[in-house]
């Protein structure tokens, strides 16, 4: 059983920047995928970023390249989502989410992850 924990959500103005991180637990992290989902109300959850077990190859969603950047600490057993620019419609709550499938391209799709965790709220005021 693997238990993921985000922290780092928040109130900011628009153009600001907020860090979200993500620790795990029960498992072997250095293994796992790890992606970031979010979920504004009223829709659904959409993938954000992911990044392999390596940290070698980050994937964006096309409404957050060259905004926000994935990055992962296996030796802290951590992954991160670094967001600049923020924007109104990057208000959701905001999920890490782990893949025990050991694939060098990391998984977009929310079907491809095993556990998540309880989510952390953004909020970006305009």
């Amino acid at each position: 059983q693997v238990q993921l924990v985000e922290s780092g959500g928040g109130l900011v103005q628009a153009g600001g920047s907020l860090s979200l991180s993500c620790v795990a637990s029960g498992g072997t992290f250095s293994l796992y995928g790890m992606g970031w989902f979010r979920q504004a109300p009223a829709k659904e959850r959409e993938f954000v970023a992911a990044i392999n077990w390596s940290g070698s190859r980050p994937s964006y969603a096309d409404s957050v390249k060259g905004r926000f950047t994935v990055s992962r600490d296996n030796a802290k057993n951590m992954v991160y989502l670094q967001m600049n620019s923020l924007k109104p419609e990057d208000t959701a709550v905001y999920y890490c989410a782990a893949d025990l499938g050991r694939a060098l391209v990391p998984a977009t799709s929310l079907r491809s992850y095993d556990y998540w965790g309880q989510g952390t709220q953004v909020t970006v005021s305009s």
